[in-house]
């Protein structure tokens, strides 16, 4: 016997029922894929059970297809199994029957065992399994594999005689029927469809006759695959009864809630609600641990060094301009941790389902909010996973609008700043303020992103229409061990990635910010005429300089542009160099803040304490919010832009995308800044 069917379908928990410990594996002649063969007795017959590799068709994709195709369709009659167990699944009939169909007109010795017939009865699935039978032509047996149930039933049909009758064609159109049957004499197939797998799969002479002919193959499995799900649909209707009112286990009692109409996107947001609430509440500690750590270490090393330039380069430069992101890490793993959960438990493939109408109205649909989730990680990964959604228009409006959810590389951004203007201890009852403007700021992101989708959906025109597929799977118990190599990816390559970026900021700030011209390096002697004092104080003298050293020119050119947004010169050095990625941001104010600072504070402290030219904090609350709401929507991210080119090979919508979200954060702070100063 041999047993065929697609993969995670239990086919191996099957095969490992029946044969228990009575099995070998070998390779199949000329080729690395494994063999497994086993056996078991039944009746006083010892059946051997040959384990071929999953399948989605008898149209080979992979090396593991080829194979079982190969083996069905050339293994000579003396050696072909005496029956093939084809596996179908209980919980999507009409889908999973379809590999049993073409192997059907095949016309082999066959059983239909139909897998996970127990937890179908639970989700309000019914079978007639006489019903279907009668239709297929072939019997067919309830088993489930995980609870044995149905084995012995399964063995007996195995050993049964059963005489399979040719079928009427219905897998080509009629006009296309005696082109099939002339090809089928050429070849001396045995039956219509191994004539329609030799001219579909074969080449050489094949292709010839198809050209000969006009076939054009791919058009001819295309139609395969229509015609076939039309008899199923009509074959599963007919002997498959499905009422979920009847439903009882865990998996469907729970969506009737998750999924709810109302209450699914109440949950939802309350599940957003409590992660934010997590990412500021539970990190609070161990980030002020490295706060404070990194301004000793960036201390003692200025003390314990011997002064000098590489000395001022670490202390002043490296250690602040890194700790700038490690302070960080605390709440990007609860962040990334929390996500993780929600993917393995299941839920995150309901949040797809339940906002697919919700995202249709914006011109996308269910498949455009993964890339957008995995957006409130990284936009790079999201706009590559948009590759999946088949729509062109939809493909396009949500490769434009993923960067406007906010990343964990805004968190940084983020959290300092929403630090500045919202104290730790401030509670809305039992709600921290802080964790409630941070989930705001991702609502921000959402509703924005929905506002410009809208846009481009009367902008961008498609005549195709595309529809949501999706498998829901079983919510299950995350297995913490695979979370956390999750998290330790995820946190791993975060602080890789922006580690490399941030040491070479760090080392170019520094470099340009201790440099200069004639002014810079005659600091004392300048002050000394132009205020007139002997003796102008060291904190005058090193304002001074990094007012005019190279970084220093560099911000004081752009700060006519940012002025009205609130900004000074130095957080203008701050923009330019976010633009590699929006992390650094916080790397370079840490690095410049702490430049001849010889003062040990965090850098909250350090930008609470900075003062602007008139005397006015830098980072009061209309520039705070000016600044979270630049940094909102602008594309502070070349490596972004660098994949949007990438995946859309246009130079124009590259370009687009660029420059809305820079006008957009230019626009949004400049209004908030104006309205609230």
């Amino acid at each position: 016997m041999a047993l065929i069917g697609n993969a995670n379908l239990g086919k191996t928990t099957l095969f490992n029922k029946l044969c228990g410990l009575k099995q070998k594996t070998g390779n199949y002649p000329g080729v690395t894929v494994d063999k497994n063969k086993g056996f078991f007795e039944h009746q006083d017959q010892k059946i051997e059970l040959i384990d071929l590799p999953g399948i989605s068709s008898l149209f080979p994709k992979s090396s593991d297809e080829e194979l079982v195709v190969q083996y069905l369709m050339e293994t000579p009659e003396n050696e072909f199994p005496d029956k093939l167990i084809v596996l179908a699944n209980a919980l999507n009939m009409k889908r999973s029957l379809y590999l049993f169909d073409q192997v059907r007109d095949l016309n082999k010795p066959m059983v239909l065992a139909i897998n996970f017939s127990e937890l179908a009865k639970k989700r309000g699935i019914f079978i007639d399994v006489d019903k279907l039978s009668a239709q297929l032509g072939v019997p067919v047996i309830l088993v489930d594999a995980k609870h044995k149930t149905g084995l012995d039933e399964l063995k007996d049909a195995l050993l049964e005689k059963t005489d399979i009758v040719e079928r009427d064609i219905h897998f080509v159109r009629e006009s296309d029927l005696d082109t099939l049957l002339s090809f089928k004499k050429i070849t001396n197939s045995e039956h219509p469809y191994t004539a329609f797998l030799q001219l579909a799969n074969g080449g050489g002479d094949y292709s010839k006759f198809a050209e000969h002919h006009g076939v054009n193959i791919k058009e001819w499995k295309t139609n395969e695959s229509i015609l076939r799900y039309k008899f199923l649909g009509k074959l599963v209707e007919q002997s498959v009864e499905i009422d979920k009112s009847k439903a009882i286990d865990f998996t469907t009692q729970l969506d009737r809630v998750l999924t709810h109409n109302v209450w699914g996107y109440v949950i939802f947001l309350a599940i957003l609600f409590g992660i934010f609430q997590a990412i500021f509440l539970l990190a609070a500690y161990p980030m002020d641990w490295i706060d404070s750590g990194i301004a000793s270490l960036s201390s003692w090393t200025s003390d314990t060094l011997p002064e000098g330039y590489f000395s001022d380069l670490l202390s002043q430069g490296l250690i602040p301009g890194i700790g700038g992101v490690l302070i960080f890490v605390p709440q990007i793993a609860i962040l990334f941790f929390l996500f993780a959960l929600l993917e393995e438990s299941g839920y995150m493939q309901r949040i797809v389902f339940l906002m697919d109408k919700f995202m249709q109205r914006f011109g996308m649909s269910g498949k455009s909010v993964v890339p957008m989730i995995s957006g409130m990680a990284c936009a790079v990964p999201a706009i590559m996973s948009a590759r999946t959604i088949e729509n062109t228009k939809e493909r396009m409006i949500t490769i434009l609008i993923t960067p406007l959810m906010t990343c964990s590389a805004r968190i940084p951004v983020y959290i300092v700043i929403i630090g500045l203007i919202i104290p730790d201890d401030k509670f809305v009852g039992i709600f921290q303020v802080q964790g409630l403007m941070l989930m705001g700021m991702y609502l921000l992101g959402i509703v924005m992103s929905l506002i410009v989708a809208l846009v481009l959906k009367a902008i961008i025109k498609t005549k195709f229409k595309s529809y949501l597929l999706i498998d829901m799977p079983e919510y299950l118990v995350p297995e913490i061990k695979s979370v956390l190599i999750s998290v330790w990816n995820n946190v791993r390559s975060f602080v890789w990635d922006a580690g490399r970026i941030i040491l070479a900021t760090s080392i170019i700030l520094f470099v340009l910010a201790t440099n200069g011209g004639e002014k810079f390096k005659n600091a004392e002697t300048v002050l000394s005429k132009t205020t007139q004092q002997e003796n102008v104080p060291q904190e005058k003298i090193d304002a001074f300089k990094l007012e005019n050293s190279y970084l220093g020119i560099m911000g004081r050119s752009i700060e006519p542009a940012i002025e009205p947004l609130g900004y000074d010169w130095k957080i203008g050095i701050a923009l330019i160099s976010s633009l590699a990625a929006r992390e650094v941001f916080v790397s370079t104010m840490s690095t410049i803040y702490s430049i001849n600072s010889d003062e040990e504070l965090t850098i909250r402290d350090k930008l609470k304490k900075e003062r602007s030219a008139n005397g006015s904090l830098a980072f009061g609350f209309a520039t705070s919010v000016s600044l979270l709401l630049f940094y909102a929507f602008a594309l502070q991210c070349l490596s972004t832009v660098a994949v949007t080119y990438k995946e859309t090979k246009s130079i124009k919508w590259t370009g687009l995308q660029f420059l809305y979200m820079t006008l957009l954060a230019y626009f949004a702070a400049f209004i908030a800044f104006q309205l609230l100063k």
